[in-house]
């Protein structure tokens, strides 16, 4: 029964960095401009869009490595 427990946890701990993560996401554009940094890809061709943010989700990648390291160190 323990290990479920430790299961849970995990769980609603992921929750919250993905709830976290999205409202920092969803106001950040209005803050630091996020997505649209040089090095993102954006082709428009008539009705067809296509984005790739590469340069802004290897930032994103770069800082939440340091904040969950910051907190998951041992």
């Amino acid at each position: 029964m323990d290990s479920l427990n430790g299961i849970g946890k995990i769980i609603v701990i992921m929750g919250i960095i993905l709830v976290v993560t999205g409202l920092l996401l969803m106001f950040s554009g209005k803050i630091f401009n996020f997505g649209k940094l040089p090095g993102d890809i954006l082709i428009r061709k008539g009705n067809f869009t296509f984005y790739f943010p590469l340069v802004s989700m290897i930032l994103l990648s770069i800082l939440l490595t340091v904040i969950l390291n910051l907190f998951f160190r041992r």
